[in-house]
């Protein structure tokens, strides 16, 4: 939601390093991975998408930081809105606290239901839904996106979160907000299918690009490893675990390769004597490594116009 946190601003905070945003944008972000992650481990557990789910969904996601205070893990129990400084002049007065569980356990059945629209539609049509409840003091737009991934999970769609729809939505946050005001107001669902379907195929476009250029980057930086004079076998190991470790340090490569630390510091060395890793901290002790072309690649299509 805005949060100005970059891929490698994360990563260096989960290796509890210094990054140069404040401390609560890295903390938000760290909470959304975290509330995903636990999501789709409690599904593939056999655990059903529910409300409780989305209880404990909300509390990971509000478990530090910015709106820690906000009832994580519990429905609303007091009146919020969309927009304004009040009811009377809001955007959009979701339903009283009184009402959030029926509506909650409406929804949870129609998930559970035969149906026959596409499993693809109905998560949009389920967001919408969510959206309009805004059952949560905090966290209700983050949450609401998840649901769709985790939908598309309980269905079966996607084997891994590789649709990353958050994107699209914010490239054209505008017109979201207005597709859903429009579905509130004037019950135009077929508008909002159509904006939500062309998010969903600009997202899928978005990652199959990515996917091709992460293998091109990965396959021409292998090459240069093994062909480089001062690589070692285990450079090669290091250069493997690279694509899920794509920031190090000497401790952390260490810790990967199960080995001493002249063993793994040789290796750091030829990966950067091979151009793959860059040093970043500055530092002349404690330093950090990234490896910078394939994080570009991750990133490149993030810094879009709103």
């Amino acid at each position: 939601e805005g949060t100005p946190s970059s891929l490698g601003d994360l990563l260096l905070f989960e290796l509890e390093e210094a990054p140069g945003v404040p401390f609560d944008d890295l903390v938000e972000v760290s909470n959304y991975v975290a509330a995903l992650e636990h999501g789709l481990a409690r599904l593939r557990e056999g655990f059903p998408l529910s409300n409780r789910l989305l209880r404990e969904v909300h509390a990971r996601l509000l478990s530090r930081g910015r709106g820690s205070n906000r009832l994580p893990g519990e429905f609303r129990r007091s009146q919020n809105w969309i927009g304004g400084t009040r009811p009377g002049n809001a955007r959009f007065v979701p339903p009283p606290p009184t009402v959030v569980p029926e509506a909650l356990a409406d929804l949870d059945r129609w998930i559970h239901a035969d149906d026959p629209l596409p499993p693809l539609v109905r998560a949009g049509l389920a967001h919408v839904q969510f959206e309009t409840i805004h059952p949560f003091l905090d966290g209700n737009g983050r949450i609401g996106r998840l649901l769709i991934t985790l939908l598309l999970e309980h269905w079966g769609i996607l084997k891994t979160p590789l649709l990353y729809l958050s994107l699209a939505l914010k490239r054209h946050r505008a017109e979201y907000y207005q597709r859903l005001l429009e579905v509130r107001t004037q019950g135009d669902w077929e508008g909002w299918t159509e904006f939500y379907l062309e998010c969903v195929r600009e997202s899928a476009l978005d990652g199959v690009s990515a996917a091709k250029r992460l293998f091109d980057r990965l396959g021409k930086d292998r090459r240069t490893v093994t062909h480089h004079r001062a690589t070692t076998v285990t450079a090669v190991r290091l250069f493997d675990l690279l694509p899920e470790h794509p920031i190090v340090t000497l401790p952390r490569a260490m810790k990967l390769l199960k080995t001493t630390k002249p063993t793994a510091g040789k290796a750091i060395d030829a990966l950067c004597k091979s151009g793959v890793l860059h040093e970043i901290s500055g530092k002349q002790r404690d330093r950090v490594y990234a490896y910078d072309a394939y994080l570009k690649v991750l990133v490149e299509d993030t810094a879009q116009p709103e």
